[in-house]
């Protein structure tokens, strides 16, 4: 299979082709490590590679096909899979040097439910060090550069999980989200995914900050979301917080758009200024919206207070399970990662109880007002992607206990919140970068939120265009 063939389809093409017999497993799974190839020395998406394990696999499965069986709905799809999802039998470095030669003993739910499925790995995708920052560098695996410019950051921490899927070595990989983890590295990167309700996906091992982390897709459209969703939704017994399956297909259900769909348009949120190539793109995108989507605008007004100091207690609260290590093993750490574990034995027990309470009291103020509309439309991130080497914008004041959160300042809320929050491609900057359009509906939502995605898709049709490091090219 040629690599412009390849990287034109999507995760559903691909897996209705196998199911057709036209394309067999092993021809797609060639074709992923054939782009992996063709395009992973310039952007670095992959930490591992597992070309013997995952042609197997494909063989098996193509066995299977011939057969007429298929075990399910991505039976013989390539995917990536992020470093901090536990593999069995093969190595989960999590971007850290202390885990460097950490093999797990079980799988991670989600990884169950789309090799389940009949998904192939072919990867394990970076992360920032454990996941605990919005850029894309890591002590273990170096820099992961953006496929729209190489010298710019892809965003974190799921930042390798995007660019597989913007420089279209794989349709479909698995990241996770504690306060933008998804949805930026997907904003910076041009591509689609959903921080889905907290607990749709089940998530284990469980974060230190387990009531800000969701896991999830991040895919090439917004049907092959749909359709992992509909995979990786229901409980498992390793996460408290995992919800009952939601009884639907969100892929089937995917063009059934509310009437009367009311959404609120915000150009910003909590007063803070927006780069002017963003701001341009996102007005464009409202107008869009305005004109030719079946919805509702409200012109309500969203004053709540930034909740930056409840997430600030919550993350740096996680720095208190490594506040035992030696000197000589924080000093091989993120620098940043290590001044937050500095900071976590300042957190009183009493101070993280008052801020579970106050988070309560926002999301209270948050569901209230979600009363009078259904969406809120916003930008995804403020700002352009700065450089790839940096954690952050020049001006990003490392004496914040979370520096990043500054420069990403629409994320974290909805991590606060648990409620779903999808990050969806609506333009390009004058510099050429993508530009991510936020979208947030009402917790237990995540059909509403993916059926006006799909609307918008199917309106701005943002897959035609290309990064200039793909591997179709």
């Amino acid at each position: 299979m040629e690599l412009r063939e390849y990287t034109a389809l999507s995760a559903v093409e691909m897996a209705e082709l196998v199911r057709r017999r036209t394309v067999s497993p092993v021809e797609l799974v060639q074709a992923a490590l054939d782009a992996i190839e063709a395009t992973d020395a310039k952007v670095n998406a992959y930490g591992a590679v597992f070309a013997d394990d995952a042609l197997a696999r494909a063989h098996a499965l193509e066995t299977e096909a011939r057969a007429g069986k298929f075990r399910g709905v991505f039976h013989g799809v390539p995917i990536g899979i992020k470093d901090l999802f536990l593999t069995k039998g093969l190595k989960t470095q999590r971007g850290s040097r202390m885990y460097a030669d950490s093999i797990p003993t079980e799988t991670a739910p989600a990884v169950e439910r789309m090799l389940a499925a009949g998904a192939v790995m072919v990867g394990k995708t970076t992360t920032p060090e454990l996941g605990w920052k919005a850029a894309s560098n890591s002590p273990l695996y170096g820099v992961t550069r953006n496929p729209w410019d190489v010298t710019k950051t892809a965003g974190g921490s799921s930042s390798g999980s995007a660019v597989a899927v913007a420089d279209g070595s794989v349709p479909l990989t698995l990241g996770s989200d504690g306060g933008g983890s998804m949805r930026v590295p997907a904003a910076f990167c041009g591509i689609f995914s959903l921080k889905a309700t907290l607990g749709r996906v089940p998530t284990y091992p469980l974060s230190p900050s387990e009531h800000l982390s969701h896991a999830g897709p991040m895919t090439c459209s917004v049907a092959d979301y749909a359709l992992a969703l509909d995979v990786l939704q229901g409980p498992d017994e390793r996460d408290p917080q995992s919800l009952p399956d939601a009884g639907l297909s969100y892929h089937r259900t995917l063009g059934d758009l509310p009437k009367g769909l009311r959404c609120v348009l915000a150009p910003t949120l909590f007063g803070h200024a927006i780069a002017p190539g963003v701001a341009s793109v996102i007005a464009g995108a409202f107008a869009e919206i305005k004109a030719h989507l079946p919805v509702e605008i409200v012109g309500t007004t969203i004053d709540w207070p930034d909740p930056i100091d409840i997430f600030d207690a919550l993350w740096v609260a996680r720095g208190a399970l490594y506040s035992t290590l030696k000197k000589e093993d924080k000093d091989r750490l993120d620098p940043g990662f290590a001044r937050m574990i500095d900071r976590a034995p300042a957190i009183r027990l009493e101070d993280h109880l008052r801020t579970l309470q106050a988070r309560a009291a926002f999301n209270r103020r948050v569901a209230e007002s979600f009363r009078d509309f259904d969406l809120l439309l916003m930008p995804m991130a403020p700002i352009e992607p700065f450089a790839a080497e940096a954690d952050g914008p020049p001006d990003m004041d490392q004496s914040k206990p979370v520096p990043w959160a500054r420069w990403t300042p629409f994320s974290y809320p909805f991590n606060l919140t648990g409620q779903p929050a999808a990050a969806i491609p609506c333009g390009w900057t004058p510099s050429g970068l993508p530009v991510g359009l936020q979208v947030i509906g009402r917790r237990f939502e995540d059909d509403t939120v993916l059926q006006f995605c799909a609307a918008w898709e199917k309106h701005f049709r943002w897959r035609k265009t290309k990064p200039p490091v793909f591997a179709g090219s």
